[in-house]
């Protein structure tokens, strides 16, 4: 029988030997080999009971635990499909205060553009009557001077003919 040894020293050096022993002795101290039960393999005891074991298990799990997960899985549900809901509502809620608040902002703007056209008028209206009263000062009073002129003159003439 082909047997593997192996060794690690402290500098983490890994050895591997292969060495022959015969099937009557052990690896090293010559101890003879008896054939026993297996001590990993279970016995049909322990598999008789291990299977009973977790039939119970699993039929109480089946029978108390099964339902309470169901139950918290529906109310878990129920209640994430109403903070959907109250999510989407909200959601609805604030697009209409949304388009009310844009409709009146556009109100507003219309309001502003016509006070704004409507002093626009009256201020060029009030300009164009602050105009002609000036106009008609200017007038008045060149015609004041062109008659102070003709005077003048008339005089001038008057003395230069005399």
């Amino acid at each position: 029988m082909l047997t593997a040894f192996v060794n690690i020293n402290s500098f983490s050096e890994v050895r591997v030997s292969f060495d022959a022993v015969s099937a009557e002795t052990g690896s090293e101290e010559g101890v003879p080999v008896t054939a026993g039960p297996n001590p990993i393999a279970p016995e049909m005891k322990e598999l008789a009971w291990g299977a009973g074991s977790f039939i119970v298990f699993l039929f109480l799990m089946r029978l108390f635990l099964v339902p309470k997960v169901r139950k918290g899985m529906a109310s878990r549900y129920e209640s994430i499909r109403s903070d959907h809901e109250y999510a989407s509502a909200t959601r609805d809620g604030a697009r209409v205060d949304v388009a009310r608040y844009e409709s009146a902002v556009a109100e507003i703007r219309v309001e502003a553009a016509r006070r704004l056209d409507v002093a626009r008028q009256t201020l060029d209206k009030e300009r164009a009557e602050k105009v002609a009263q000036i106009n008609a000062q200017i007038a008045s009073r060149r015609a004041e001077a062109e008659s102070q002129v003709a005077a003048a003159r008339a005089a001038a003439q008057s003395q230069i003919v005399s």
